[in-house]
């Protein structure tokens, strides 16, 4: 039993971790590997992160799998994570199923190789039913395209007439985001000791906290993710009110 675990409050867990994996290539570099080999290794690092999710019931953990930003990386890069991903999800399908998880996928999908669209339609039609934990990976995925989305579309629909100029509020807006059927981000970790956010979950990390960790992703244990639990656990949250606010509620 893991004794940082143990510190863990389950009274107190965040609804929705979500995790930017970061450091493949420059953990591999320290290796004097290609950067392909740290994407090869990640796949350990990515199971810690489920695993321990799923051990303490958290119900939502989105991944940052792979940015609208980088299909700009070099070709043989791209090729490797696509390859990687569709012999991940064929590896994992069946583990993630057993678990009782459910996949969603979010993120401009008709960029992805049908392969992969196909993979990813196979693993969230077999889970679809699954009610233990939800993992959302982020695939294609870039925070300004998914508000641009969401001003477009309700853009039309005002022009239809199916929707009051008046009525859009915060709660209409999040309604026409790629994750209207999941919980706002409570806790944000990213991975490899850069400090910025990369256009992932704009909106839904207004009021998350923020880890950074001096860690490159495929050195992430569940020790680390339970250590971050903790860390949250031991900040008070308190959504624009004062200290004092809070404690009266």
């Amino acid at each position: 039993m893991s004794l940082i675990k143990n510190k863990i409050n389950s009274q107190n867990l965040p609804k929705h971790v979500a995790i930017i994996m970061d450091g493949n290539g420059r953990w591999a570099k320290t290796r004097g590997e290609e950067r392909t080999f740290g994407h090869k290794n990640a796949i350990n690092a990515v199971r810690n992160a489920i695993n321990a999710c799923n051990e303490i019931d958290i119900p939502y953990l989105t991944l940052y799998t792979f940015s609208s930003e980088n299909w700009s990386r070099p070709a043989d890069e791209v090729s490797t994570l696509m390859n990687l991903l569709v012999e991940t999800l064929l590896l994992e399908a069946e583990e993630i199923f057993s678990k009782g998880l459910r996949m969603h996928v979010i993120g401009n999908l008709e960029k992805l190789p049908s392969l992969v669209r196909e993979q990813l339609e196979r693993v969230v039609e077999l889970t679809k039913e699954n009610t233990k934990g939800n993992l959302v990976l982020a695939i294609s995925y870039g925070s300004q395209n998914e508000i641009l989305d969401a001003v477009k579309n309700i853009s039309s629909d005002v022009k239809e007439g199916k929707v009051d100029i008046e009525n859009i509020d915060e709660k209409l807006f999040e309604n026409y985001l790629y994750t209207k059927d999941f919980p706002p981000v409570d806790l944000l970790i990213r991975t490899s000791g850069e400090i910025r956010i990369s256009n992932f979950l704009l909106w839904q990390i207004a009021y998350a906290e923020l880890q950074f960790l001096n860690v490159l992703w495929p050195d992430f244990t569940k020790d680390i993710f339970f250590q971050c639990i903790v860390d949250y656990q031991n900040k008070e949250r308190r959504y624009g009110l004062t200290g004092d606010q809070i404690n009266a509620q």
